[in-house]
């Protein structure tokens, strides 16, 4: 198969449905308690290491959503596997900030990244918030603020406070668009559930100076700010198929 049936093949539009894509980016939080159950310690060690299972599982609902989303979701679909992998690479890896419970990165985790962004992406796209965009720009500014101020101040998350200043600083550069706090939504639902089963863990002290809670609430500007490069590489990617095609 040559590049251009490739491309055929995974960017047309005759899979595109609206409804379903709706329905498994909704459906993506009870996957999520599933799938990281599975995975969780309290599985391994009262029935068997079931990662592989979580991974398949992963992979059949990143695939399920991206045939039902539209052209430019799919992209950023696809770029975001690849872009979460490396940022694990950087943040788990290299800069020590969270372990999982073993030693190597899951296979499911940048499918899972993609499925989290994708599922915001719906969320913030949807008629309902598209038709509510200003009074859930303030309840969204006021939900995250006293979040952030809460975490920090009494489960002495410095890590936190310090992100999440970073985070509305991005916001404002972004103009506030609701498609940063949808993904955040859904960021701090996958951490929470993540360190409840143990799948992976925060450590208490970020580089060994800031301290963390775990997980911490600050952690959704990482994936904001991993959002600002991959709409570039998206927008690259475009360009570049255009003027192959002229």
């Amino acid at each position: 198969m040559n590049n251009s049936k490739l491309y055929h093949y995974f960017f047309n539009e005759q899979s595109y449905s609206p409804k379903l894509q709706s329905n498994l980016a909704f459906g993506f939080t009870v996957f999520t308690i599933l799938a990281l159950g599975i995975d969780s310690v309290f599985f391994t060690e009262k029935y068997f290491d079931a990662r592989g299972i979580t991974n398949v599982a992963a992979i059949v609902y990143f695939f399920l959503l991206f045939f039902s989303a539209e052209i430019y979701l799919r992209k950023l679909m696809i770029v975001m596997v690849f872009l979460s992998y490396i940022g694990e690479l950087i943040f788990c890896k290299l800069l020590g900030m969270y372990d999982y419970r073993t030693a190597f990165i899951p296979l499911y985790v940048p499918f899972g990244h993609a499925i989290v962004y994708a599922s915001g992406y719906i969320f913030a796209h949807a008629p309902w918030s598209v038709q509510h965009e200003q009074p859930l720009r303030k309840f969204f500014a006021v939900f995250f603020s006293v979040l952030f101020i809460a975490v920090g101040l009494f489960l002495n998350d410095v890590f936190t406070l310090l992100f999440g200043l970073l985070f509305f600083v991005l916001m404002k550069r972004k103009r506030w668009q609701n498609l940063y706090y949808f993904i955040a939504l859904c960021v701090i639902f996958i951490e929470l559930v993540g360190t409840y089963f143990q799948c992976w863990t925060w450590v208490p002290k970020t580089f060994g100076l800031i301290p963390a809670s775990n997980p911490p609430m600050g952690a959704v500007f990482f994936y904001a700010g991993g959002d600002v490069l991959l709409v570039k590489i998206v927008s690259i990617w475009d360009k570049r198929r255009l003027k192959v095609s002229q």
